[in-house]
């Protein structure tokens, strides 16, 4: 179902949207996070389970609510986005960007020539709402969000040359990989990971663009958007299952467990 970026809308007038990952490729907790009401939802194919068929599921499961489905793709391949892009993601979000030569490479993938590379089957897709869009080929490179991930020292290296490419949406700082690029791989509070969080945020805000990342021990996603970033993503459909059991089980085992001891 072809229809208007709200998301993207409202990142450009400055306001903060809030989203959660999906990890389990499946339709139904999509439809439960996006009808719990989250800005967004990252469909995350890097990490997560499924397929470009199964991910067709999933953005159905949220087509029928307000929250914003992006797509992580794998890599940055433009075969890749091209099936993620005609199963009608309304975002995309690549990882590992770290040279504007790449960056350049993820737009032209997002977009028809002669702007860019992307092949077309426009009159059949389900982006296009399967040809029965008439103004998709011309608006679709406008509605579409472009995330790209900075998560490398070198990508932190390059980052305003990053930054001069036309077509990103939004600049997602990814801590963690960032942090195992210099040797601390989940040491976020590592002086030299600081110091790159720091540099990259700086960067971007002095760009203009909206920024995104992740919480991190010490940092609530509330910390994040009072550190300026609009674009959070908090916790997943996977956290949150094996969290909210594992709290219900400790508690279960510390009042009754106890207690049944005590009666024998």
């Amino acid at each position: 179902m072809y229809r208007k970026n709200r998301l993207k809308e409202r990142l450009q007038n400055a306001e903060n949207v809030f989203g959660c990952w999906t990890m389990l490729g499946n339709p139904h907790a999509t439809e439960i996070l996006a009808l719990a009401g989250f800005d967004y939802l990252i469909l995350d194919q890097e990490h997560g389970l499924g397929d470009p068929s199964s991910l067709s599921l999933q953005l159905q499961a949220a087509s029928a609510t307000e929250a914003t489905p992006i797509v992580r793709v794998p890599w940055n391949d433009h075969v890749y986005l091209k099936r993620v892009l005609d199963a009608g993601a309304e975002g995309v979000m690549i990882p590992s960007v770290e040279t504007a030569e790449e960056a350049r490479t993820a737009v032209a993938a997002c977009r028809y020539p002669p702007q860019g590379r992307r092949g077309t089957a426009a009159s059949t897709v389900r982006a296009s709402s399967y040809g029965m869009a008439p103004d998709y080929v011309a608006t679709c490179a406008d509605n579409l969000l472009i995330v790209l991930q900075i998560e490398s020292a070198k990508g932190v290296e390059n980052i305003d040359e990053i930054l001069e490419v036309e077509g990103i949406d939004v600049m997602f700082i990814g801590p963690y990989d960032l942090s195992g690029t210099v040797g601390q791989l989940g040491n976020i509070k590592h002086p030299e990971v600081a110091r790159l969080i720091e540099h990259a945020e700086a960067r971007i805000k002095a760009k203009g663009l909206p920024m995104g990342t992740v919480p991190h021990p010490g940092c609530t996603w509330k910390d994040m958007f009072a550190r300026g970033y609009q674009f959070v993503n908090a916790g997943s459909d996977v956290a949150r299952l094996r969290d909210g059991s594992l709290a219900d089980v400790k508690a279960f085992r510390e009042i009754y467990r106890g207690s049944q001891k005590t009666a024998a």
